[in-house]
């Protein structure tokens, strides 16, 4: 019974073949094809060998033969190609938010787009020093969920947590449940977030979407359309550092011309930007103002200063001052 069901899906375990154990470097000759199938209680003709391939040929699947030693047949070629392929296991192995246990289970899936020779050379390591994946198991379904919720023009509710000192997750608002319309996804800083319309507060936020907890789609239809229409999600994820909010200024900051590409890659090529004498140049941005802004300025040391507003000016100066009594006080 066995050996009859497999006959009749010979083209598809003949297809399975080509596609995981041969490539341009490792074809397969006829005889070997056929001793492979016979392995699974298939068996095959030389004739009806050709007629399976050229049927597959006919389908789509570009399959070549190869006449100088090695010789055989071989897919030639396929969706992914292996530096694409290299590209995405990067990706997945760097990624913060993607867990460990998640990576792994994505690296061996990718792994089946090519042969299992080369997928030999995907099984590597990026090197990332102090990686620290994301905890969250959920965090890759939550994205789906949201992905859906956002299609599907719903409003969703969750439960969002906290980490205590001692390494807990406390519920935020003692376990309020959020009600908020979905609207995009971004990525800052190696973390996902939720920008949504919050129903209770009546304006736009961002949720971490690896602390968002039981996201439920709650089958009411998305409000918040008129404030999303007039929300730049580019301008907004250039003018928050760190994704955390503040009072929005347009502020000039002096630079030491070192510093234009940093300023480049923060605010996009469209920042105005003035020369001001022979090794130094003027800013002109839109930021939220918070600490996470000073903290950017400060790691840029000496060679950046920022000029106005005054009120900025004063916030960073006392801010730096309050610091340094800290570390006195300390002494």
């Amino acid at each position: 019974m066995a050996k009859s069901r497999n006959q009749k899906a010979k083209i598809l375990y003949l297809m399975e073949l080509l596609q995981e154990q041969t490539d341009e470097e490792h074809p397969l000759p006829r005889r070997s094809l056929e001793e492979k199938l016979s392995d699974i209680g298939i068996h095959t003709e030389r004739k009806s060998l050709y007629n399976d391939i050229e049927t597959l040929k006919n389908f789509g699947f570009d399959i070549a033969y190869r006449k100088e030693q090695p010789e055989g047949y071989y897919l030639a070629e396929r969706d992914f190609e292996l530096p694409e392929l290299k590209l995405l296991v990067d990706a997945v192995q760097s990624s913060r938010f993607i867990t460990q246990k998640k990576s792994d289970s994505l690296i061996r899936k990718i792994e089946k787009l090519t042969s299992r020779y080369e997928a030999r050379q995907l099984q590597r390591q990026v090197v990332v020093a102090d990686r620290i994946k994301a905890m969250n198991e959920s965090i890759y379904y939550n994205v789906d969920k949201l992905h859906s919720a956002i299609g599907l023009d719903e409003q969703i509710t969750f439960q969002y947590f906290e980490w205590t000192v001692s390494k807990e997750l406390r519920l935020k608002k003692g376990g309020e449940i959020y009600q908020v319309s979905p609207w995009a996804l971004t990525w800052d800083n190696e973390n996902y977030y939720l920008i949504g319309y919050d129903m209770n507060a009546q304006c736009i936020k961002h949720f971490r979407v690896d602390k968002m907890l039981r996201i439920e789609l709650s089958g009411r239809k998305r409000a918040g359309r008129e404030a999303f229409a007039r929300f730049d999600l580019a301008q907004y994820t250039k003018r928050t550092f760190g994704m955390f909010g503040g009072d929005e200024e347009t502020v000039r900051i002096r630079f030491h011309n070192k510093f234009v590409g940093v300023v480049i890659d923060r605010f996009g090529k469209d920042v105005p930007l003035r020369p001001d004498g022979e090794t130094h140049f003027i800013a002109r941005v839109q930021v939220a103002v918070s600490e996470q802004f000073f903290g950017w300025m400060t790691g840029l040391g000496r060679d950046a200063q920022i000029l106005s507003p005054s009120a900025v000016v004063e916030a960073y100066r006392r801010l730096l001052e309050d610091l340094g009594n800290i570390y006195k006080e300390n002494e």
